[in-house]
């Protein structure tokens, strides 16, 4: 969950992380086994999600030309994600449609690592200082240990308000995680 590094460090080694898992994922044959990887995939995500609706895409709207409109496809990207999530919750892992929910997620979170990786990166590596790519690095580290570990395609997706709920979100998500036994490592 916590990689260290800037900014771009950390969030590049969590989509490391989220591709293994889709890897893991796609030759997995175990239902009890997928059903594992895809609440871990999803803990995984929706932290990932809502750490960078917190800070990282404020920083965008800040520091770089058309903040504003790269934030809010990012923002949208994220609610797309999240619907699926939410769906796939409640998808039998030993189903074809667990199966084809699967492969439409990894379609749509692929592509969006791949423009968070090949454009907006970069572009936020060039304008944005070196320091305040350092503070946002420890800033997401502390946002994802404080994340919702489920999703909540309702909740808001911005300050500050995702700031205010997001804590008391992750600490219900935490509580039920720990009852059920969701989430533990795989």
């Amino acid at each position: 969950m916590g990689h260290g590094g800037d900014v771009v460090r950390e969030l590049t080694a969590d989509h490391d992380e989220v591709k293994d898992f889709f890897t893991r994922l796609g030759t997995e044959k175990d239902p009890d086994r997928c059903r594992e990887l895809a609440d871990q995939l999803t803990i995984e995500l929706v932290r990932h999600s809502v750490a960078e609706e917190q800070y990282l895409y404020p920083a965008v709207r800040e520091h770089l030309d058309g903040g504003d409109r790269i934030a809010d496809k990012e923002i949208a990207d994220h609610s797309r994600v999240e619907e699926m999530l939410k769906k796939l919750e409640d998808l039998d892992p030993a189903g074809a449609a667990f199966t084809g929910c699967v492969n439409d997620l990894r379609t749509e979170v692929l592509a969006h690592i791949k423009d968070e990786e090949e454009n907006l990166f970069p572009t936020l590596r060039h304008n944005c200082p070196q320091e305040a790519l350092d503070d946002l690095g420890d800033r997401i580290r502390r946002a994802k240990k404080l994340a919702p570990t489920r999703p909540h395609p309702g909740s808001p997706s911005t300050p500050p308000a995702n700031k205010l709920l997001g804590p008391g979100l992750g600490l219900v998500d935490r509580a039920r995680d720990l009852i059920s036994g969701r989430g533990k490592a795989v």
